[in-house]
């Protein structure tokens, strides 16, 4: 029986650059947000892309 592999949420975009800020400029993690995010359980993941990730960007709004 073949495993089901289920694909890691994420909002990286393809724009992969630190700004000044330490902040990917297409996503808005920390350096260490990115490299961390794939052993992050699903609620943290979660936290980030439903709570933090759209407050950072109201901020640079």
């Amino acid at each position: 029986m073949a495993d089901v592999v289920t694909p890691v949420l994420s909002p990286c975009i393809g724009l992969c650059r630190l700004g000044v800020d330490g902040l990917c400029e297409g996503c808005l993690r920390s350096g260490d947000e990115i490299m961390r995010w794939i052993t992050m359980t699903p609620a943290q993941r979660a936290f980030y892309m439903d709570v933090e990730l759209p407050r950072r960007e109201a901020e640079r709004a």
